[in-house]
């Protein structure tokens, strides 16, 4: 149920509606847009149909959410939602671009790495310290040392970070040390993982399941924002179909989709979804102009010495030329880069 205040409306009113509706067991959240304040309500919604809500003082209406997600979607918050970390603004006109090796292998091959996609236009640096492999045998990552190559390395040539959380018991490490939190595919419906994200107050990326519909991505993202976390970054990465050309199919039209439904920033990564790096930079195309807000793009300089998904890693000096490309889709489209 959404509680829509009126122009105006006090805040001994908003605070007498909140206490009504934690009285009758409810969980409220509030959302303050430009012209109007919303009251979301989480609960029992047949508690709510016999309180007279249009009579409280302050309110203007009161509607029912009909999609089962209800803190991500439009109904709640009709205006996009913007991130911003540290001056970085993730949803706004401006696209963001994350970028860097799939895994932390090396210091200085990271800060190779850094100062070059940072030099192209990228403003978060991305690198892997746990990694979730299909083979045990696989490299795994160097865990907290590799946070520590990404923190240092990114203070260095003023990036952010980006790195993924496999464990919830790493959790309060991986905050000590990075900007955002990526919850990888695999793990976009491990719910208990979900609830310690939404429960923290890092910004998350929430990459959309192998095998997942929109729909299953956006009550994963419910699951964060009901926690109190509304920091939430939606993120399209290819799904698994018939097709064997590409290593998953990248979904471009989950992008219009999503922006319909949700209010939350939604971004592409066309690495993943390619498989194949010469695939890459026309996918990005594709996505800019299909109107994401931004990308996660691998980019590695010796990509045939790669511990893990070289064959899809850009060289520097292919991103660059990818980013160059991109300023004039975003232009076209009337976004900034």
């Amino acid at each position: 149920m959404i509680i829509v205040l009126r122009p105006g409306a006090t805040k001994e009113q908003l605070e007498h509606i909140i206490r009504k509706m934690e009285s009758l067991g409810l969980k409220t959240l509030v959302s303050r847009g430009v012209e109007r304040t919303i009251i979301g309500v989480i609960g029992e919604e047949d508690v709510l149909r016999v309180q007279p809500l249009e009579v409280y003082p302050g309110v203007e209406k009161v509607m029912p959410v009909l999609a089962p997600y209800k803190l991500v979607s439009r109904e709640f918050k009709p205006e996009d939602t913007v991130i911003d970390i540290k001056g970085v603004k993730i949803g706004a006109n401006k696209l963001v671009v994350m970028a860097g090796p799939c895994s932390i292998e090396k210091y200085d091959l990271l800060l190779e790495t850094a100062k070059k996609v940072k030099s192209a236009g990228a403003t978060i640096l991305r690198g892997g310290a746990f990694k979730p492999r299909t083979s045990p045998y696989s490299f795994q990552g160097l865990g907290e040392e590799g946070l520590k190559y990404l923190r240092d390395v990114a203070d260095k040539v003023g990036m952010l970070t980006i790195t993924e959380l496999m464990d919830s018991r790493e959790l309060v490490l991986v905050e000590r040390y990075t900007d955002i939190i990526q919850i990888g595919a695999r793990n976009m419906q491990n719910f208990n993982l979900l609830k310690e994200v939404g429960l923290s107050q890092k910004p998350v990326l929430l990459k959309r399941g192998m095998m997942s519909t929109v729909k299953e991505l956006l009550m994963s993202a419910e699951y964060i924002l009901s926690n109190g976390n509304f920091n939430v970054i939606l993120c399209e990465r290819g799904i698994r179909t018939f097709e064997d050309s590409t290593r998953f199919t990248l979904d471009v039209s989950a992008v219009p989709v999503i922006k319909q439904l949700s209010h939350l920033p939604v971004i592409v990564d066309p690495s993943h979804a390619a498989g194949k790096w010469g695939l890459v930079p026309a996918l990005s195309l594709a996505a800019v102009a299909a109107g994401c807000d931004g990308l996660i793009v691998e980019v590695h300089p010796r990509p045939e010495e790669a511990f893990s998904d070289g064959a899809q890693s850009l060289l520097p000096e292919k991103f660059s030329e990818m980013m160059e490309n991109i300023r004039k889709v975003a232009k076209a489209v009337g976004r900034d880069l």
